[in-house]
């Protein structure tokens, strides 16, 4: 497992600024022929609904099988949400809901990707923590019930490769078995606008420590975030699934 933490982890070590071989993924690539995408990381996702923005109350979903994810409720099937990521439980954010379906946010290209999910085939949890990044001042907050447990200065994306801006959430938790800048890394679920690709990854965004403190308050990564020690180790607190509001 540690291995396989390790492997995926360089999914987002373009944000490091150091190039390296991603293997090939069972979650991403092509579909095959007549098979519907999976709404992981490295898909992109076609005829489905971006975020609006609203709506979201913290309540955090998670599928325990695959399941179909359609652009209206109960409408045809475009996709299909595993109930696994990078290694862990998927757990995504609750968005909209209607009898009998919830609209989540996805971790797919486009960015703010949503779809609708059976409401009776997910496991629900509450997550009261809110993380919120603003690129223009170089500044990260998390809140838990609405009270404030720190803000820190942090690097952000660079003026050709920004940090993106939108609602997204916390995907994953990785902790790298020999780790190099960070000790843990926590990919959300959006994309770099501006890379395609970086590292063989699919250019997923992530909050990560980084070892030098000069760069904090700098716009100097390809589009994570790059955070002090100690704002690292209460995200690594924060449930998957938990929104992530990144403006500018």
């Amino acid at each position: 497992m540690a291995a396989g933490a390790a492997a995926i982890a360089l999914l987002v070590t373009g944000c490091g600024g150091k190039s390296k071989d991603h293997p090939a993924s069972s979650s991403g690539g092509a579909p095959a022929a007549g098979k519907l995408p999976q709404a992981t990381t490295f898909a992109t996702l076609k005829n489905i609904a971006k975020d609006s923005g609203a709506g979201a109350d913290g309540t955090v979903a998670h599928p325990t099988t695959a399941l179909p994810v359609s652009a209206t409720p109960g409408g045809p099937p475009v996709a299909t949400l595993p109930a696994k990521e990078l290694g862990g439980p998927t757990w995504v954010p609750v968005v909209e809901t209607k009898p009998g379906w919830d609209r989540v946010l996805l971790p797919s290209r486009p960015n703010g990707s949503t779809g609708w999910i059976a409401s009776d085939k997910v496991q629900k949890a509450k997550s009261p923590y809110t993380v919120k990044v603003d690129t223009s001042a170089r500044r990260l907050s998390l809140l838990k019930s609405g009270r404030s447990l720190g803000t820190w200065t942090v690097a952000v994306g660079a003026p050709k490769t920004p940090t993106p801006a939108g609602r997204t959430f916390i995907l994953a938790s990785l902790a790298p078995s020999k780790p190099t800048y960070s000790p843990l890394i926590l990919p959300v679920g959006a994309h770099s606008e501006s890379l395609d690709t970086f590292g063989g990854g699919p250019g997923t965004v992530a909050f990560h420590g980084w070892p030098q403190k000069s760069v904090f308050g700098q716009a100097v990564t390809h589009g994570c975030v790059r955070v002090p020690a100690d704002a690292l180790n209460l995200l690594a607190k924060v449930p998957l699934g938990t929104p992530v509001t990144i403006s500018n």
